[in-house]
């Protein structure tokens, strides 16, 4: 193993052909390079358990490094520039600036627009840009990220900044751990890159950069009406008790507990190496990802998709949230109860992109296990039985501090609304929320969060929802039916809702129906359950 990887280093050693190609290359290409002149001597790394920990075969089928590759990232941009043909180049240089980072950020500092159908489709992709564009968030984007303005308002909609003065061949890339001058030698010869140890990388500020997000509503002509915080996990994290406790990467790139290598050539043994598997919440791409990997000009192996669906679904099911029955009795013909949700984030679940949903799913069963009563049962077009958004799109469910009914569905979710309280999808339409009651994390005081991170909507007014979680109580007719009753509870949750995919069918473009078809195809398994619990009451 050590010889093949040494013969993958000794391959990449020509410097002066390499940056002499660089420099004859878009601008793009002299400050960034794919993810394969890392991943030589960044990959074959294993844990003492006999892990594959390699960071390029972690980072590949994770969302960041397909974030160009997303087929409904694509077909939401072409939604909005079909809603706004106006704004179509400032669109597309709005939307490549977290997806095609290293393409957009060499086009803005030159003076021009990040674009994204010009480096489409993936599979074709070519030159130097689309090669880079092709690679999504990749090493030598977020490594050369320096700490100047990090939590600031202006390094907020990727603002984050490259020192774009220092010449090829002289550039650094940022890590956790100082180097030894040779080895910094070898990188650099290997790479182009020297590397260089600060501590800024490790903080959440870091993340911050591209998950706090701001866009900016249109009107006629592309004008400017109004601006959303469209997702802010961030600051989220920082009204919460997390804040003092857990950064983003404590989180989502788990710690080896080992020292290992960080390099298959002549790495020496590190403690706290954080893995670049950046597990969050979206198992649903991957899957589609690898379903369709030919036509999306996918570079992750099938296993490796794979693995990061399940350790997504694995994460979530022991690491989102918990959930208990309490005070569960009957009360006459009445079953009664309440149902706690503890959110374990450290920001709103779900947070960011506002097409995730979480709900609750309430069945009661006879003596006989007949269903009784259901609330939120989830279908297999996507759909949640009962929710007013997904029956009609111009409506949303409220938030309850009781259900009675069958069609009373807790959904804890983000409703957009146009600047005349229309609902809407459209991202480039909204202007506020209509409604926000995802659960808030440990600290988070309701009360005090300002405009961005607020709680809109009935949740505010309810005792119950606050820091921490929601308590939602039952009270259910049980009519006829005879007992022992088993209550079921169930917090389910879906990256992206079905309301969110099929208003995509007003768009008639290749990338919107294609998404259409990818979800329709994939929706039963389109949602998982977080948490649940179960009493029997006689």
């Amino acid at each position: 193993m050590r010889l093949t990887l040494l013969a993958a280093l000794v391959a990449a050693l020509p410097v002066a052909p390499a940056l002499a190609q660089q420099a004859a290359s878009p601008p793009a290409s002299s400050l960034f390079r794919t993810s394969d002149a890392c991943m030589a001597c960044h990959n074959g790394l294993t844990a003492p358990s006999g892990e594959d920990i390699s960071i390029g075969a972690d980072w590949r089928p994770s969302m960041m490094a397909n974030s160009s590759r997303d087929p409904y990232w694509q077909a939401g941009v072409r939604r909005e520039v079909t809603d706004h043909p106006e704004a179509a180049a400032a669109i597309e240089h709005e939307c490549s600036a977290c997806h095609m980072p290293a393409t957009r950020y060499a086009a803005k500092i030159a003076g021009g627009k990040g674009q994204v159908f010009a480096h489409l489709p993936i599979t074709v992709a070519q030159t130097p840009a689309a090669l880079l564009a092709a690679d999504g968030v990749s090493c030598t984007v977020c490594h050369q990220i320096a700490p100047e303005k990090l939590g600031t308002p202006e390094s907020f909609t990727a603002g984050f900044v490259v020192d774009t003065k220092v010449p090829p061949g002289q550039r650094q890339v940022f890590g956790p751990f100082d180097i030894a001058p040779g080895n910094a030698r070898m990188m650099r010869s290997a790479s182009s890159f020297t590397p260089t140890a600060a501590a800024h990388v490790q903080s959440s500020e870091m993340c911050a950069t591209c998950h706090t997000l701001y866009t900016h509503a249109l009107g006629p002509g592309g004008n400017v009406v109004g601006e959303l915080p469209e997702q802010v996990p961030f600051l989220e994290w920082r009204h919460s008790a997390y804040r003092q406790e857990k950064s983003c990467q404590s989180c989502h790139m788990p710690v080896v507990s080992d020292p290992i290598p960080i390099a298959s050539v002549l790495g020496q043994p590190r403690a706290g190496f954080s893995r670049h598997e950046f597990r969050g919440s979206n198992f649903f791409m991957p899957r589609l990802l690898n379903r369709h990997a030919a036509e999306l000009g996918v570079a992750a192996l099938p296993q490796e998709l794979d693995s990061s669906a399940r350790r997504t679904l694995d994460y979530l099911a022991g690491d989102a949230a918990t959930l208990s029955l309490d005070r569960v009795a009957l009360d006459g013909r009445r079953l009664v109860g309440e149902v706690s949700i503890e959110n374990l984030g450290g920001h709103k679940l779900p947070t960011a992109y506002p097409s995730r949903r979480s709900w609750l799913h309430l069945v009661v069963r006879d003596a006989k296990r007949a269903v009784v009563f259901e609330s939120g049962a989830f279908e297999r077009d996507g759909r949640i039985r009962g929710n007013d958004n997904d029956a009609v799109a111009a409506s949303y469910e409220p938030h309850h501090a009781e259900i009675t009914a069958e069609d009373q569905v807790q959904v804890y979710e983000a409703i957009l609304g146009d600047p005349a309280g229309r609902v809407t999808t459209g991202l480039l339409a909204a202007v506020k929320y209509l409604k926000d009651n995802r659960l808030l994390p440990r600290g988070f005081d309701k009360h005090t969060a300002n405009d961005d991170i607020a709680v809109r909507g009935e949740a505010l007014k309810d005792a119950d929802f606050g820091g921490g979680g929601d308590r939602v109580r039952f009270a259910l007719d049980l009519k006829a039916a005879q007992g022992p009753y088993r209550v079921e509870a169930e917090l389910w949750y879906q990256p992206v809702g079905y309301r969110w995919a099929q208003n995509l069918r007003d768009v008639k473009a290749a990338e919107t129906s294609r998404f259409v078809g990818y979800y329709e195809e994939a929706a039963s398994a389109s949602a998982t359950v977080l948490a649940r619990a179960a009493v029997t009451v006689r």
